[in-house]
């Protein structure tokens, strides 16, 4: 109960100094990250069925860490000197030396609620592992000669695990300066004073420390932004571009229908082939038509062929003639089967119509040209 008091006490203490906000600070230097070095003295009992307060004895130690974030720091950790036991039935106590080595972790507390440069007191929470170590068992062994109730009694020394939990209180004196005070608790094996209970061991140590920092890094110290007064003037450029126009070229033209038939058929003639030949007449000056009929050699005499060619090549005629296309610009030829345009012989049943005419493209004309535009634009 006496230590759970404590404890909340000391929550409190630390409760009560946090700032309510993190002020301005008006240190040259940033406090985090630092290294430090420390040296400790205290006292320190262990935990066993024995009066407590005769098994309190001194225990020094030395400390280096440093602190990563004004929240997160570690620390190497070793201390000891001498400790005490005690046997209740013969009412005696025994001295044994130590030495314990821990690497702790530390939570600043006090920082993790409220980060204030200038805060003097901080509330830190540690932790860490490391080995303890035992030697020097003579008064125990002293003791006991002869007494088989201590059968795991160590003889020259004894080494085993040490698990750390504890609370510091740390004051900023200066910028390489600080003291603490260390409360916490070490658990090691259950055979560290010689005597067995089916459970580790604990011990407490309480200390004062003094600690020196370094490392800091310099504060880049904020100037106040100089005013600027801007000054403008103003500028004519020239600017050149293309200017781009289009004029007409007149330019010849080609098109060509390919209008196939069946054997012996001269009909009849597509429609959509005929108004492709009349659109483009239409669209275009001086048009000539030429229209020539053919005939597949493989099939019927040449008499008939010829017949064929010359009925196909008039069909188209009549059909361009009927859509609209002036029949004075058409020229009709047929060629029978002595002419054969295609390998396929198949195709060669075919009139093929081929119609030119002036029409007319247009062609970019570039002109470099320029304009003034007057800029504005800063001189100081």
């Amino acid at each position: 109960m006496k230590i759970q008091s404590l404890l909340l006490a000391m929550t409190l203490a630390a409760g009560v100094s946090l700032p309510v906000h993190a002020g301005k600070s008006d240190k040259d230097y940033e406090p985090y990250p630092h290294m430090f070095v420390g040296l400790h003295g205290g006292a320190q009992a262990t935990f066993t069925n024995y009066k407590f307060g005769k098994l309190i004895t001194p225990m020094y130690g030395v400390s280096f860490g440093g602190y990563f974030t004004p929240v997160v720091g570690a620390r190497l950790h070793v201390g000891g000197l001498q400790t005490k036991g005690g046997i209740k039935g013969l009412d005696k106590t025994y001295d044994y030396k130590y030495a314990v080595s821990d690497v702790d972790l530390m939570l600043n507390i006090t920082n993790l609620i409220s980060n204030n440069p200038d805060r003097v007191f901080n509330w830190i929470l540690l932790g860490g592992v490391g080995l303890n170590y035992a030697w020097d068992n003579d008064d125990f062994h002293a003791l006991t000669a002869g007494d088989a109730t201590y059968p795991l009694a160590w003889e020259d020394n004894r080494l085993g695990h040490n698990v750390r939990v504890g609370t510091m209180f740390d004051f900023n004196i200066a910028k390489h300066f600080g003291l603490n005070l260390e409360i916490a608790a070490d658990n090691t094996s259950d055979r560290y004073n010689s005597k067995t209970s089916n459970s580790n061991d604990w011990s407490m140590h309480a200390s004062l420390g003094l600690i020196f920092k370094f490392g800091q890094k310099k504060k880049v110290q904020e100037s106040e932004p100089v005013p600027v007064v801007e000054e403008w003037a103003t500028r004519v450029d020239t600017i050149w571009y293309d200017d781009v126009t289009y004029k007409e070229v007149p330019v010849t033209e080609k098109h060509e229908e390919q209008i196939y038939f069946e054997i012996r058929k001269s009909e009849p003639v597509p429609a959509n082939q005929v108004k492709a030949v009349a659109d483009f007449v239409k669209a275009h000056k001086n048009s000539k038509v030429v229209v020539v009929g053919y005939a597949d050699e493989e099939t019927g005499t040449p008499s008939l062929n010829m017949r064929y060619s010359k009925e196909r090549a008039e069909k188209v005629v009549a059909a361009l003639v009927e859509a609209g296309v002036d029949k004075a610009v058409i020229t009709a030829e047929w060629k029978g089967d002595t002419e054969q345009p295609f390998a396929d012989n198949d195709k060669n049943r075919v009139a093929i119509v081929t119609v030119t005419g002036e029409g007319v493209k247009k062609e970019p004309v570039t002109t470099k040209k320029f304009r003034t535009e007057e800029k504005r634009y800063r001189v100081k």
